[in-house]
């Protein structure tokens, strides 16, 4: 999709450490970054008769050559830069392809350079790489001497940097980049020259154009070690296929024509479902989501291979796994791929399961950033130690490990309807979408422990957090009490696809009784209440959307039709708010709320306004999902993984 003006442009996409974005209109007016906006410079030049012309990165010294054109879909970003000599179209290609997990998981991202000139010259395209990419704390960067493939079919280059000294998962946290690493460059053999640059401390890539010719730079990145995973230090998807990076690089180029394909396949088949569904407004919401959320998580196989898909809660907490941030990022992974959806709720259910957790509800998350070795959101005083705040890189203890009986987590910070309702309808979902309960069964017992404390404690929530935790606590929660219905209702949906139909009745019925007590008494007037106890008051209730997923016939036809009116009507500039306390808005659950009505022109009324906020913002932060919906200014979270919300709509409208 052609593109005047964004928040922020995907460069480089693969997790949260290898992130590169562009943050101004122009690819040549700022230092290219990471999503939490610390430089990760990168500097493109194209040489005209031996001199430099800037495309990429911000070079007060070098004159720039004209940006005049910029495509952005699912997984390539494309500019177009030209002056009265030449032509110069540069790609960026992630190859994030949900159904291919080898393809998917490899960290790498083709640059594609082409030229068209207009006058006898002679032209080179250079891009170099800084150190930024392989340090963040002082050190010495040293460079590996250039390798050479050893296949006979696909012959290339390849150089490579790291800092001296690394300790490998040295810190976990939030806004911060990787200090650990090898990042390299790789041409074919005879398409250019590679060097490290040791007092410049970075890596540079010089290949020469020819009219029309098209050649290909990868650039791409080994953390060596990715995630702590329960213990054990686990390396990326990839190493199941791949002995080393060299040898994925190699597969790059071997499979470059057919990944170029399948990408230009699966970005146009994706932009037709999301024209139809609700116009270009939507296609540009799609296009911009799809690989912020797949870069925004971890790609690593479990001890018996199985993929595990791991989120990192950006420029929140940085922790890793939150259940409330894999809950609105679902409708994505179930549109692509089920099997990332699975890699997400594995890990909760292998911790739910540990001595550590004794509580009857699931827990909020795994951990923090790349340390999966269990939660430390809501810990007891006694266990926050200066050393532990989230502004901190130091390594939580491996709470996962302690002993049955040992006291870690304060209950009044948990959320306990919020994340057992939250695990119950995504394993529900997984199962509808497979039609098969056979991912949820060995996880059964986990999961009527859940349904049960909704149904104790989930019909009228007494005060206690959900996933919009920075609203505050709040009793008699509407929405929340939605989703403890919705909860129930996915349990009763697993049970009916085993067959078990006198317990699918049990349940479905708790539901609907429960739903028929939310209708009476969170109904005013034109809408619902933001909680019972509040008259006059408001709020988004894309809990209830699951009722359409599920075809459950919860709740009536006129509560959606009269809920999605009313939204339109307290829209703002950029979108309705979150309830009637304050003006800021969350882009993911309006999306939510917008599948719900079957009438695309309303549809695209709640969607227009937040496809406007990501053109307009003056806060240059990848899409950000929470905030003010009167200015468009950010509030907080940028580059998350929740705007896989996005994609409710795609999900629901067939």
């Amino acid at each position: 999709m052609k593109v005047t003006r964004a928040a922020s442009i995907p460069l480089i996409t693969h997790d949260s450490y290898f992130s590169v974005w562009s943050q101004a209109d122009c690819l040549y007016e700022d230092d290219t970054r990471h999503w939490s906006q610390e430089p990760l410079r990168m500097f493109g030049f194209l040489e005209i008769d031996g001199k430099d012309y800037c495309f990429m990165g911000r070079h007060a010294d070098r004159e720039y050559l004209p940006q005049v054109s910029l495509d952005v879909t699912a997984t390539v970003t494309r500019y177009v830069f030209e002056n009265e000599q030449v032509k110069l179209e540069v790609s960026f290609i992630s190859p994030l392809l949900p159904d291919d997990l080898d393809v998917f998981s490899r960290p790498c991202t083709y640059l594609q350079f082409q030229v068209t000139k207009k006058q006898e010259v002679s032209t080179a395209v250079r891009v170099e790489l800084t150190s930024d990419f392989v340090k963040r704390t002082p050190g010495p960067v040293f460079g590996g001497e250039q390798g050479w493939s050893i296949s006979e079919d696909e012959r290339f280059r390849y150089t490579y940097m790291y800092k001296g000294n690394q300790h490998i998962l040295g810190h976990s946290g939030d806004n911060i980049t990787i200090d650990w690493g090898n990042a390299y460059l790789a041409v074919r053999e005879d398409e250019g020259e590679l060097a490290f640059w040791k007092d410049r401390e970075l890596l540079t890539a010089r290949l020469p154009l020819e009219e029309g010719q098209k050649k290909t730079l990868i650039a791409a990145f080994d953390d060596i070690l990715s995630i702590n995973y329960l213990g054990d230090a686990k390396g990326g998807y990839w190493k199941k296929f791949y002995r080393n990076l060299p040898e994925v690089i190699g597969a790059c180029f071997r499979e470059e024509a057919e990944v170029m394909e399948k990408c230009a396949a699966f970005d146009r088949a994706m932009e037709e479902k999301a024209e139809k569904v609700a116009g270009p407004d939507y296609v540009l919401l799609c296009d911009f989501s799809y690989r912020q959320v797949m870069a925004g998580h971890k790609l690593i196989a479990d001890n018996e291979g199985r993929p595990v898909f791991l989120s990192k809660e950006c420029d929140s907490n940085g922790c890793i796994g939150t259940v409330d941030v894999s809950y609105p990022s679902i409708p994505m992974f179930l549109c692509f791929n089920t099997e990332l959806a699975k890699g997400l709720l594995r890990p909760i259910f292998e911790f739910s399961n540990l001595p550590v957790w004794h509580f009857d509800f699931a827990p909020h998350d795994l951990g923090r950033y790349p340390y999966a070795t269990g939660q430390v959101y809501g810990l007891l005083e006694k266990n926050q130690g200066t050393e532990y705040t989230q502004e901190s890189e130091m390594i939580y203890p491996f709470y996962a490990a302690y002993p049955d009986g040992k006291e870690v987590y304060d209950f009044a910070m948990q959320m306990p309807v919020e994340e057992s309702g939250n695990m119950l309808l995504m394993t529900a979902a997984v199962c509808r979408m497979e039609n098969s309960a056979s991912f949820a069964e060995p996880y059964m017992p986990l999961l009527e422990k859940w349904v049960n404390y909704l149904i104790q404690y989930g019909k009228d929530p007494e005060e206690q957090l959900c996933t919009d935790d920075f609203a505050g606590h709040l009793c008699h929660n509407v929405n929340l009490s939605a989703k403890a219905i919705m909860g129930i209702e996915a349990y009763a949906q697993i049970l009916k696809m085993q067959g078990k139909e006198k317990e699918y009745i049990r349940y479905h019925e708790t539901a609907r009784d429960y739903a028929a007590y939310w209708e009476a008494h969170a109904a005013e007037d034109d809408h619902t209440l933001l909680a019972y106890d509040r008259p006059g008051s408001w709020s988004l209730k894309y809990n209830i959307i699951w009722d359409k997923f599920f075809d459950s016939g919860l709740f009536g036809a006129d509560v959606f039709e009269r809920e999605v009116k009313y939204y339109i009507q307290k829209c703002e500039c950029y979108g309705t708010p979150l309830d009637n306390r304050k003006t800021y808005t969350k882009s993911d659950w309006i999306l939510w709320c917008s599948a719900m009505t079957d009438d695309q022109e309303v549809r695209r009324k709640l969607i227009r306004p937040v496809a406007d906020f990501l053109r307009e913002t003056k806060s240059r932060v990848p899409f950000s999902d929470w905030y003010d919906a009167k200015t468009g200014e950010y509030c907080h979270f940028k580059g998350r993984t929740v705007q896989g919300g996005i994609f409710m709509p795609m999900l629901l409208v067939q």
